[in-house]
């Protein structure tokens, strides 16, 4: 029995954040446009195509941006409709796809292996694309291909918002007259290491020898080898919302003073935003629940633009708690949920301040990690540590 040909196809939103913001604002259409800060340390986190002919390009520090396109449109960045726009999608290709995963906040791989039994795969993928840009009004292109690595950079390739089916067979052929820059995960560094030795194209890493490039390369030679004859053997991922992290408090007498309840509630998230942050995942939303002495419980939930800063998550969890608190009622049990959990959203933090912000994070997470996670609380929370 013949194992089927892979078929693969990777959907990206086109300069996704760049493209909420122009359809939130039609003004922005067609000028060079950057998305991120204006400090002393901010950078792009996205732009327009107009600004990509200006040499600016995502990661660049904001200075040098502004420094080599003038009249750069710099926006600070709507996180909580990126979030919106994301989830959209996402659900979108979950009611369709056998099998899909989400790779990023933008970014989406969808295994069809085998469903040419039941449909034509590219024309259900077509049909998907449209449905997409019909509910969302933005740009998104797709590739297809026998694997992950290609569909991917098929994609690439198709863009601004095309798409590009890689039948079997061709991938050596799509592959051979493009530089080796273009294959994912070949950083500006591997790209200096294999320019000194002589290779820029794909064509020319496919022909090179293997062992010569284990020794110059270590073990990346050979997988950057197999991956210049198109072979990729990475897997499509279920997609599944990740659990949630929550922490919650049954009080041995039941509370009735404000302001320690307000203090826990800032201990609680604290604690499990730390959590987060350990296992490098984001929420995309949070929940408050409170318990009275009469058992009756309710509790209440807001979605938020992708974080795991305390900052951020303490004055919603502290907003919910006003709109479910009974004033003058004693309080048994107290809770705070954090759910949606991605680790998608990276991208969504290159904003303004926030290596500063990143920076603060780590060194205080270092120290409860060197001295336990009670060591550093927030002034809000300091009433709970005596009682």
């Amino acid at each position: 029995m013949s194992i089927p040909t892979r078929l693969i196809a990777h959907f990206d939103l086109d300069a996704f954040f760049v493209s909420v913001e122009c359809l939130n604002d039609t003004t922005l259409k067609g000028l060079p446009l950057a998305v991120g800060g204006t400090g002393d340390r901010s950078v792009v986190a996205a732009c327009s195509y107009e600004a990509r002919k200006y040499g600016v390009h995502s990661a660049m520090p904001m200075k040098t941006a502004l420094r080599i396109c003038p009249h750069l449109k710099v926006v600070s960045g709507t996180r909580s409709e990126y979030s919106r726009y994301s989830r959209i999608v996402t659900d979108l290709i979950g009611a369709a796809a056998p099998l899909f995963e989400k790779a990023s906040i933008d970014e989406f791989y969808i295994d069809l292996t085998g469903m040419e039994k039941f449909f034509r795969p590219l024309q259900w993928t077509l049909q998907l694309r449209e449905q997409i840009m019909k509910a969302t009004g933005l740009p998104i292109s797709f590739g297809m291909g026998v694997n992950k690595m290609i569909a991917k950079i098929a994609t690439d390739a198709a863009k601004p918002n095309g798409y590009l089916y890689i039948e079997p067979g061709k991938e050596i052929e799509f592959l051979d007259q493009m530089k080796v820059s273009k294959i994912p995960g070949v950083g500006d560094q591997t790209n200096r290491e294999l320019l000194q030795l002589g290779i820029e194209t794909i064509r020319e890493l496919r022909l090179a020898n293997p062992d010569m490039l284990h020794r110059q390369l270590g073990k990346l030679g050979p997988e950057l080898w197999n991956k210049a004859h198109g072979r990729h053997t990475g897997e499509v991922n279920p997609y599944q919302e990740a659990k949630s992290v929550s922490t919650e408090n049954t009080y041995e007498t039941d509370i009735t003073d404000l302001s320690y309840l307000e203090a826990e509630l800032v201990r609680m998230t604290e604690k499990i935003a730390y959590e987060l942050r350990q296992e490098n995942k984001l929420a995309g939303c949070i929940a408050v629940k409170i318990r009275y002495p009469d058992f009756e419980t309710t509790s209440r939930q807001t979605t938020i633009p992708y974080t795991f800063y305390d900052d951020e998550l303490i004055p919603q969890a502290r907003s919910l708690f006003r709109q479910l608190y009974r004033k003058g009622y004693a309080v048994r049990l107290l809770g705070v949920r954090l759910s949606e959990l991605t680790a998608e959203a990276k991208q969504t933090n290159l904003f303004q301040d926030i290596d500063r912000k990143s920076d603060l994070y780590k060194a205080i997470d270092s120290v409860k990690n060197q001295f336990g996670k009670e060591s550093i609380n927030k002034a809000g929370g300091l009433k709970n540590r005596n009682l």
